[in-house]
């Protein structure tokens, strides 16, 4: 698991020891077999939406993709999915930011907005092909989505897929407000991977939540645990991990579950 801790001032902390964490599944305390905190390798998947819409907004939706690139260590690798009623990988793997700014100005109104389409491509994508294990998805988007083949729960399932990515989303608004239950869905998305949705009134925003998502990745705990549990394939797992420093509560994100799958007798995570 990638766990991000942070206080009840919503500060990042980073110093913590193994021993500050118990970690739960299925409601039973878990033996924490490996534990780090140092920066490791990151596959990231950078989705943005392709619809009408964003085009005047796309400039600086692409200096801020930039920027999460620009925090990114050597051996960290990238690819760029435009999307819009169907989605386009216009840039696989690589860490040439040269590349990934192409990709990112490769810029073509594609229509309705297939977001939970784009998302599922996206963890299969990462799930067959990456060759690191940390996983991140970042989805920046300013429509509902109105094209997707999947529904919420499938895209839901996917992302709970067990070693499945952290997902952070930045939902642009759009002259109207954004219905509640569009912001509730892509909130639970994020959260119950660990990841975090945000919802800038402005453009100006967005470059400073480029930036709070790489001091997040960058700052995240891995802990690893056997599970105790009995594993059925397609059964659902709950996880909830908490940390102490000293007797004070923090507050864990992390992935709140997942489907184990065929997993051949493999109970790690």
């Amino acid at each position: 698991m990638h766990a991000t801790v942070v206080d009840d001032q919503n500060r990042l902390i980073t110093g913590l020891a193994r021993d500050s964490f118990k970690v739960y599944e299925d409601g039973k305390l878990q033996e924490v077999t490996s534990f780090r905190k140092e920066r490791v390798p990151v596959a990231l998947g950078i989705l943005i939406d392709n619809s009408g819409s964003m085009l005047p907004k796309r400039a600086k939706v692409n200096q801020a993709a930039l920027r999460l690139v620009d925090a990114s260590q050597q051996e960290d690798r990238v690819f760029v999915v435009n999307f819009g009623e169907d989605a386009f990988l216009d840039q696989d793997y690589t860490e040439d930011v040269g590349k990934l700014r192409a990709a990112l100005e490769r810029v073509e109104t594609r229509g309705s907005t297939a977001l939970y389409d784009a998302v599922i491509g996206a963890v299969d994508h990462l799930n067959q092909t990456s060759p690191l294990q940390k996983k991140v998805l970042l989805v920046v988007t300013d429509g509902r989505d109105n094209a997707s083949q999947a529904t919420y729960q499938e895209v839901l399932r996917k992302l709970q897929s067990k070693n499945g990515p952290v997902l952070y989303t930045i939902a642009l608004e759009q002259n109207e407000r954004r219905d509640e239950g569009e912001r509730q869905s892509l909130r639970a998305l994020s959260e119950q991977t660990g990841g975090t949705a945000f919802f800038p009134s402005s453009l100006d925003e967005v470059q400073s939540i480029a930036s709070a998502i790489a001091q997040d990745i960058r700052s995240q705990y891995i802990i690893g645990y056997r599970s105790s549990n009995s594993h059925a394939a397609g059964t659902y797992h709950s996880i909830q991990a908490q940390a102490l420093d000293g007797s004070a509560r923090l507050r864990v994100a992390t992935r709140t579950g997942y489907y184990s799958g065929n997993m051949g007798g493999d109970n790690s995570h």
